[in-house]
């Protein structure tokens, strides 16, 4: 007699293989055999964006079938950014033997980028994700939470529109190819509970009910009707939230231009650990509309000798920058941290192509990154950064440099205004892209923040005024380095760099509370104390070395023979900055901490989605 459980499991495999089919690109009509036919999703009740590129119809439509209206099945009813974009082609190319010379691959991603992308009010809220920002995300619902996030970024599902049915269809691949979703999917809820519901969570949609050959129901497969997360309603969240046809979309649709950004671009950065830089990037027509070549040249505001790097960029969907660049005289051994090194860039153009903002970065784990601003130069002055973020109220003949652009051949004390408060004293000097001034705070001056205005130009929150420095934040508040090898190794380490951020508690009087203000980068000393997980830990001895500049360096991987059991030199710390100047209430430094965890390599890379030039 054949056992109950055998035939459960035999019935949840079929429905595992149907789904696989619908997944792994049959779609629409457009499957290899009578079995997708019949298991096929339901058909599309909402108008797709229809196909019109020649290669790419050449290119997909073997497996996406076309109808009468240009539509290709899965791909019309799909709306993603270009790293998007680029995962799915290479997902075809392992899983669908897809062959598809690098210049073709190319040249999709950009029609589908441009056709089928974000607009900018949807791309805006999960640029993190492409410029490998660490981010902590907000979870919208437990039943997202307990489906998507387990395993994954929100924001890697978050970057995509797509049609209700799709939204199934993805459920259904991550059932077909990964156990512990469809683990998770049966786990936390019934209904369109993923693949085993037979035809899949795309079936259950039209129907309503499980598809033909679903398992049997089992004693507690599922959970409670009035369980917080289930599939079913992260299905529903996604499919309101990050629907295909969106009015921003429509919009910018209507609205998008060819990007014609070529020109002086000012530049105000901030590196983390290294402080405030400010230049500008000269951009030049490329070989394409939508490609362009870059020239930077950035200066330190604390000194330094200046950073020139020149690269090359494309524009997707009218505002969104890929790119590359890198300094040409970049030592042979440079450090891991050097502004030098070549940099990805990733940054989100303003829909009128006068401002932009991102990330550049670099490290073996995007680890380094570049916090960078940009807007057009013109003729009128223009206010770009400070090389101060805060000043203590009772201070006084305190020099500060104003950067900027066009600005005015003769200046007056008088004409420099930072509110009620702050007094220019005297203009020290002068030059077209630079004012030194000395300022004094008054002792009474309201805290908070001022804005600097120059005749026409305006600098919104150029400065903070305080009275004191209330605490201080560790950034990241917890992060993640890897042990690596020596040179020769092929797995590198991944660093960290952290840097202490003075906070003022606010008008509320109030630790960190929502109005509480950032003034900047504060003058620390770094050091490591052990976070103790378990009796005897040892990890701050093993882990690796931060340096003056709060740069943690991990150590080689193991084993080592010198831990307990010849264990790896992972661990987990904290990392404390001690102020130099700024103390508590009882006369002690003021001091922030951050959580370190120190892990192995990373020794399988599974994919690594970059779209740049």
């Amino acid at each position: 007699m054949t056992n109950r459980n055998t035939l459960f499991a035999l019935a949840a495999i079929a429905g595992l293989l149907a789904t696989a089919n619908l997944a792994l690109g049959q779609g629409r009509g457009g499957g290899r055999g009578a079995a997708a036919a019949r298991t096929g999703p339901p058909p599309e009740t909402e108008p797709g964006i229809p196909v019109n590129d020649a290669l790419t119809i050449a290119k997909c439509a073997s497996c996406h079938a076309k109808d009468d209206k240009g539509n290709l099945s899965r791909i019309s009813w799909i709306r993603t950014t270009p790293e998007g974009w680029q995962e799915a082609i290479k997902r075809m190319v392992r899983l669908n033997g897809l062959t598809l010379a690098p210049a073709d691959a190319r040249l999709i991603v950009k029609y589908l980028s441009n056709s089928h992308g974000l607009a900018p009010e949807e791309a805006k809220p999960v640029m993190y994700m492409t410029e490998h920002r660490i981010q902590d995300e907000v979870i919208p619902n437990e039943s997202v939470k307990g489906t998507c996030n387990n395993c994954h970024a929100l924001g890697r599902a978050f970057q995509w529109h797509r049609t209700v049915t799709e939204w199934a269809l993805l459920a259904d691949m991550h059932s077909a190819l990964y156990p512990q979703a469809e683990s998770a999917f049966r786990r936390h809820g019934a209904g369109r509970g993923g693949a085993a519901a037979g035809g899949g969570a795309a079936a259950n949609i039209a129907g309503g009910a499980a598809g033909p050959g679903a398992a049997p129901a089992t004693p507690n497969a599922a959970a409670p009707p009035t369980a917080p997360v289930s599939l079913d309603l992260s299905l529903d969240f996604l499919g309101k939230s990050y629907a295909l046809n969106t009015p921003e979309w429509a919009a910018w649709k209507a609205r998008m231009r060819a990007p014609k950004i070529s020109g002086k671009w000012l530049v105000s950065a901030h590196v983390p650990g290294k402080g405030q830089y400010s230049g500008e990037v000269v951009i030049t027509p490329g070989p394409a509309d939508d490609e362009f070549k870059t020239t930077a040249k950035l200066q330190s505001a604390s000194g330094g000798p200046a950073i020139n790097r020149t690269g090359t960029g494309l524009v997707y969907t009218g505002f969104s920058w890929r790119g590359r660049s890198r300094s040409p005289t970049l030592a042979a051994k440079a450090a891991p941290d050097d502004l030098g090194h070549e940099m990805r860039e990733a940054l989100w153009i303003s829909p009128d192509q006068t401002t932009a903002e991102g990330r550049w970065f670099w490290g073996e784990y995007s680890e380094f990154g570049v916090d960078v601003k940009m807007r057009r130069a013109t003729a009128e002055p223009q206010l770009l950064t400070l090389d101060k973020a805060s000043l203590k109220s009772g201070s006084t003949a305190q020099r500060i440099r104003v950067i900027g652009n066009s600005l005015p051949a003769a200046v007056k004390a008088a004409d420099l205004e930072f509110g009620s408060g702050i007094t220019v004293k005297s203009i020290i000097s002068h030059t077209q892209s630079e004012i030194v001034a000395t300022v004094d705070i008054a002792a009474d001056a309201v805290s908070g923040k001022r804005d600097l205005v120059l005749g026409s130009a305006i600098l919104e929150g150029a400065l903070v005024v305080y009275d004191k420095i209330d605490y201080i934040k560790v950034l990241p508040e917890a992060s993640l380095a890897r042990l690596g090898g020596d040179e020769a190794d092929v797995h590198p380490r991944g660093y960290q760099q952290l840097e202490a951020v003075a906070w003022h508690r606010g008008a509320d009087g109030k630790l960190r509370t929502p109005d509480d203000i950032e003034l900047g980068p504060l003058d620390v000393t770094w050091s490591v104390e052990e976070f103790f997980a378990v009796m005897g830990d040892d990890d701050k001895e093993f882990i690796g070395s931060l340096d003056a500049k709060g740069l943690f360096t991990p150590n080689i991987d193991g084993p080592n023979p010198q831990r307990k059991f010849g264990r790896n030199n992972y661990g987990d710390v904290w990392v404390v900055a001690s102020a130099k100047d700024a103390r508590d209430k009882d006369g002690k430094p003021l001091t922030g901490k951050s959580y370190l965890i120190v892990t192995v390599p990373t020794y399988i890379r599974w994919d690594q989605p970059e779209v740049s030039k």
